[in-house]
C-alpha cells in the first residue's frame, strides 16, 4: 500500500492524464504544433510542478509525524532536527518556553513546530533538499534519484530546468518559448519516478530510525 502522500499525489496525477486527453482528442498527436492547443501544454506544467511541491511537503510531514510518534526518546531524534529545535526555543520569549518539550511533550512539539519551514518556495533540488533535511533530518534526498539511464546529477539539473520553465510560463505568460505535449508527457514520466524515489528514502529513513516503516515495501 502506497503512503497517504503518493496516493494524494497519484489521485492529482489522473488531471494530467485527462488534460493528455483533451489534447489528443482536440488535435491529436501527430499533426504538428497546434498553437492554439498550447495553453494545455503549459497547463500540464504548471500542474506537475504544483503536484510534485505539494508531494514533498506532505511526505516530509508524515515522515515527521511517523518520527515523532515512534521514537523511544528525544535522545534519538536527528541531529539536524534537535538543532531546529533549539533554534525555536532560543527564539522563544516565553521564559517557560522549554517546559513545553518536558517529559513526553517533545513529540507534539516536534509535529507543530514545522510551520515556517515545510512550505517550499519553489521545488528545486536545493529546496527540495533542504526541506528534508530540516523537516526529518535527511541529508541530501536528491542523491536517491537515479535510475536506469539516469544519474542523481542529470535528474537535478532536468528538475530544475522543468522548475524553471513553470517559473516561465508563471511569469511571462504567453511570451514563453512554445511548450510541446511531448514535454508534459516526459514530465508527469519523471517526476512519478522521482516520488516514488523520494518516497522510498522517506521510508527507509524512519525505519532505520524507529524500526517501523511509513508503509510495507
Amino acid at each position: 500500500m502506497p503512503s497517504e502522500a503518493r496516493r494524494s499525489f497519484n489521485a492529482n496525477a489522473k488531471d494530467i492524464d485527462r488534460l493528455l486527453e483533451i489534447h489528443t482528442g482536440l488535435g491529436g498527436i501527430d499533426r504538428g504544433r497546434r498553437f492554439d492547443l498550447e495553453v494545455l501544454n503549459k497547463s500540464g506544467i504548471v500542474l506537475i510542478t504544483a503536484f510534485w511541491e505539494a508531494y514533498c511537503e506532505d511526505i516530509a510531514r508524515q515522515g515527521l509525524v511517523h518520527i515523532a510518534d515512534n521514537l523511544k526518546s528525544p535522545d534519538e531524534i536527528p541531529l539536524e532536527m534537535k538543532k531546529r529545535v533549539a533554534k525555536e526555543l532560543k527564539k522563544c520569549k516565553h521564559e517557560l518556553a522549554v517546559w513545553e518539550i518536558a517529559g513526553t511533550q517533545w513529540r507534539e512539539y516536534l509535529k507543530r513546530s514545522v510551520s515556517p519551514i515545510d512550505r517550499l518556495n519553489t521545488p528545486k533540488a536545493r529546496q527540495v533538499d533542504d526541506l528534508f533535511l530540516n523537516l526529518i533530518g535527511i541529508n541530501e534526498v536528491s542523491k536517491s534519484w537515479y535510475w536506469a539511464g539516469m544519474s542523481s546529477e542529470n535528474a537535478t539539473r532536468k528538475l530544475d530546468r522543468f522548475v524553471d520553465l513553470r517559473g516561465s510560463i508563471a511569469h511571462r505568460g504567453r511570451f514563453v518559448s512554445y511548450v510541446e505535449r511531448r514535454q508534459v508527457v516526459d514530465y508527469i514520466g519523471f517526476i512519478k519516478r522521482l516520488a516514488a524515489k523520494t518516497g522510498g528514502r522517506v521510508n527507509s529513513h524512519v525505519f532505520d530510525l524507529t524500526g517501523k516503516r511509513l508503509w510495507p515495501r
